[in-house]
């Protein structure tokens, strides 16, 4: 990778041990992740999303097979990572990946990557200054990325367009959606943000949670028990499939292709519906809103920007395109909610209100002179009136 030179090793990082964690998906990684532990990934251009995943579980260290930063568009995970503390030894090549194994011993000395079993590698330490100038260097040449994308964007949709807008194949839910208000969580950028905003309109509304793979987890952190979660069920916990939810699987369209997810909830033994569609698991929960009949969709951490796009991986956004077009009557986003929607307190709640900034006033009369004449007053006037 040409933007990768020599200035960004770091050799003053000494030596450092540990035992890895390997996965070629980061998502997957972060459930067997433990704090101390050196994470080995395979992820090129490192999204924000996994960066926050991976930080939260605090790794040593992180090995990348992959380069983190191609500089074909601004992708912040790896500056979000060394802002946390978290050095990257990156673009150590596939061969060493491969070679590993889970819990395997590793030895890192300068630039070089020594496994317990004898197979090395040697990579490049990123350093945040020269991440930044990077990255302000992709955010220049974005125009000629979003040219790009918009032409496979056209050409998906016109493969695509059918697909997406004739009705889906809805399997027998016994969560009811016709009539109600629905909320899709997806685990995009300010997800946590959106939710914490959200929280006088879920708790007075009550509305269908809808979970897209790991937002689940996300869910279940806060409290909040989704009602059901579609998606591939590679990022989610087996805690989050158990959690009762309504299980929705995200299929691929032809027949013949196995589906991991449905795999599983087999292999846990849990009950699934499978549904195959075209598009991304996001798109497939709104779409399965808005054909079962919802009120309102409500959209929480959705992807809807060209560096989102990007750093997923994908070359264009029609199913996206397409499935706004179709539900946009309905959708709306969380942050319009959280902003237009004010609670309004019950007649009981604004009892328990005045009761509690009453009693205190109450304490303090009947304890001071006055309040005792007051009482015995009171006792002397009932005396005569009711004996």
């Amino acid at each position: 990778m040409k933007a990768f030179t020599a200035d960004r090793a770091v050799v003053a990082i000494g030596e450092m041990r540990g035992r890895v964690r390997i996965d070629a998906r980061t998502k997957r990684l972060v459930q067997r992740l433990r704090r101390g532990e050196i994470a080995v990934i395979a992820h090129r251009d490192l999204d924000v999303l996994a960066a926050r995943a991976l930080i939260e579980r605090s790794p040593r260290a992180i090995i990348n097979a992959e380069p983190s930063f191609t500089g074909r568009f601004p992708a912040y995970g790896a500056l979000l990572l060394l802002q946390a503390g978290i050095p990257i030894l990156d673009a150590v090549g596939r061969a060493f990946f491969e070679s590993l194994r889970e819990g395997q011993e590793v030895r890192i000395v300068g630039n070089r990557v020594v496994a317990a079993g004898g197979a090395e590698a040697c990579g490049v330490w990123l350093k945040v200054e020269t991440l930044q100038r990077e990255i302000e260097a992709a955010r220049e040449r974005l125009v000629d990325e979003l040219r790009a994308f918009a032409t496979n964007t056209l050409e998906y949709m016109q493969r695509e367009w059918q697909l997406l807008l004739e009705p889906l194949p809805l399997p027998s839910l016994h969560t009811v959606l016709r009539g109600k208000q629905v909320v899709v969580v997806v685990r995009g950028a300010d997800y946590e943000r959106d939710l914490d905003a959200l929280r006088g309109y879920l708790r007075e509304v009550r509305p269908i949670l809808i979970a897209v793979d790991g937002a689940a987890d996300a869910l279940l952190q806060r409290g909040l028990k989704p009602h059901l979660i579609v998606g591939d069920m590679d990022s989610v916990s087996e805690r989050g499939l158990r959690c009762g939810a309504e299980l929705v699987v995200h299929g691929y369209i032809d027949p013949t292709r196995p589906s991991p997810g449905w795999e599983r909830c087999q292999q846990l033994g849990l009950s699934a519906h499978l549904l195959r569609a075209p598009g991304t698991s996001e798109d497939v929960a709104m779409l399965l809103a808005y054909e079962a009949g919802a009120e309102l969709i409500v959209a929480v951490g959705s992807h809807f920007s060209l560096e989102e796009f990007l750093e997923k991986g994908r070359a264009g956004m029609a199913s996206t395109l397409l499935t706004r077009l179709k539900v946009g009557s309905r959708l709306v986003d969380a942050k319009g909610v959280s902003r237009l929607f004010q609670t309004r307190r019950s007649l009981n709640e604004l009892g328990w209100l005045f009761l509690a900034a009453l009693t205190p006033m109450v304490v303090a009369i009947a304890l001071s002179p006055t309040g005792r004449f007051l009482l015995k007053l009171i006792r002397a006037w009932w005396r005569v009136w009711f004996g």
